[in-house]
């Protein structure tokens, strides 16, 4: 039976590391926390609200690879992506009402509100900036309460700026404020730390200004679920350490061995993964390295483990301390050394980058590029200087520890995040 008088906020902070959360200054207590593997946003977020571990939800990375359209995607919107039970489902079943704000794979969920950025691409360029709501009407009344949408080119781009938070935050507090609406639990997102956390590094000056904006996001989140009744929980989905090295690109390796096949198509040479017997999957410090034939996974685990700045080459149905055993999962899976990240580029001179190098394109690119925060004057677009990248994240060792903080006694100290997520799930049990 629904307690009536229990009500959640749930708000997930990218890159609130324990360090990062101890200069916030805020009346709720942190604790250090161990993440999830590979600490990255999806699958965090697939652990959260499922309390299981990648090898289980199949949400191993930020993309995934298609093997049977041989299609890299990334950041894919669909709820179904991830598997598993959701930790609410009893508690909706109940009655319990629950909204989810800005969180990834959302479109399709099993909640009540929703909203999330849904940009329509047009067909001769150029895009209509959107998000996609339910109930019908919620992100057009946030529009008009808010004095204005959401601004994609906050979100991710070179614009890309903690003010995201801003409008986030007080899209939230507007959620949990209106007794129309009333969700029982929301879950919100905010990004406020991640882009200045990747260019400058996580100490650098303008990192602390991001880190300044956010304490004022979450004043003003705290004061209103205060005000209308809500517990908080508070964590961090990864820690930020500062690049120490230049990045690795484990792609331009497996081309030289002969094992990832180009096309030249006026030039510029796109991947070819119809013919490639390996290629990597890059997000941040983790890479999938995709096999297609087995009998060449020794080979490419060879070619891969001597290479500077990667520090580790496993079989993830071989290691289950990793927590990665699926299907999903590359036929090996690399790490880099602490300081390092991975690139996805395959071509070494800027003539032959696939068109899509130079621009913001999420979904088209085999791999995460953080490089889509700067600009670059010459070629105009985005820039491919990966020396700019001054912070990273997806290892949970090294002493990493990310925040969770909680005003629910039995949530404020879980140690790590998988047990934060069964720590709610059994809150809202009970």
């Amino acid at each position: 039976m629904l307690l009536a008088h229990k009500k959640m906020l749930v708000i997930q902070v990218a890159a609130l590391s324990h360090d990062t959360a101890r200069g916030l200054d805020l009346d709720i207590p942190f604790h250090a926390a161990k993440s999830v593997f590979p600490a990255v946003t999806c699958t965090v977020q697939a652990t959260m609200r499922t309390a299981m571990l990648p090898a289980v939800h199949g949400v191993v990375a930020n993309g995934r690879y298609d093997r049977t359209l041989r299609k890299v995607m990334f950041w894919e919107q669909s709820a179904a992506l991830v598997g598993g039970t959701r930790i609410w489902r009893d508690f909706r079943r109940a009655g319990g009402r629950v909204a989810m704000l800005f969180w990834q794979q959302s479109m399709g969920e099993e909640v009540d509100l929703l909203l999330t950025p849904a940009p329509i691409h047009r067909h001769g360029g150029g895009m209509v900036q959107d998000c996609y709501g339910r109930p019908e009407g919620l992100y057009a009344g946030l529009c008009r309460r808010l004095g204005g949408p959401f601004r994609l080119h906050r979100y991710w781009g070179p614009a890309a700026s903690a003010r995201v938070g801003d409008w986030i935050a007080g899209a939230t507090a507007s959620v949990i404020a209106d007794p129309a609406a009333c969700p029982h639990l929301c879950l919100t997102y905010l990004p406020s730390l991640d882009y200045d956390f990747q260019r400058f590094g996580p100490y650098h000056h303008r990192a602390q200004r991001a880190v300044a904006r956010l304490r004022r996001q979450l004043k003003l989140l705290l004061a209103t679920a205060a005000r209308n009744g809500y517990d908080v929980t508070v964590f961090g989905d990864y820690a930020i350490a500062p690049c120490t090295g230049p990045a690795v690109f484990p792609n331009r390796i497996l081309c030289r061995s002969g094992l990832m096949k180009t096309r030249d198509v006026r030039g510029r040479l796109y991947a070819d993964f119809h013919t490639s017997r390996a290629f990597a999957m890059v997000d941040h410090e983790v890479a999938h390295i995709h096999v297609a034939n087995e009998t060449d996974i020794d080979l490419v685990r060879r070619t891969l483990e001597s290479v500077d700045g990667i520090g580790d080459v496993f079989v993830p149905a071989a290691r289950d301390g990793a927590g990665i055993r699926h299907d999903n999962a590359g036929e090996l899976v690399a790490v880099a050394q602490s300081g390092r990240w991975f690139a996805y580029p395959w071509w070494t001179k800027n003539r032959n980058a696939p068109d899509y190098a130079t621009h913001v394109d999420i979904h088209n690119k085999p791999g995460f590029d953080p490089c889509e925060l700067f600009f670059s004057f010459y070629p105009l677009g985005i820039s491919q200087d990966t020396r700019r990248i001054r912070g990273t994240h997806g290892r949970i060792d090294d002493g990493r520890e990310i925040a969770t903080a909680s005003t629910v006694a039995s949530l404020a100290a879980p140690g790590s995040l998988p047990a934060l997520a069964h720590g709610l799930k059994d809150w809202l049990k009970n």
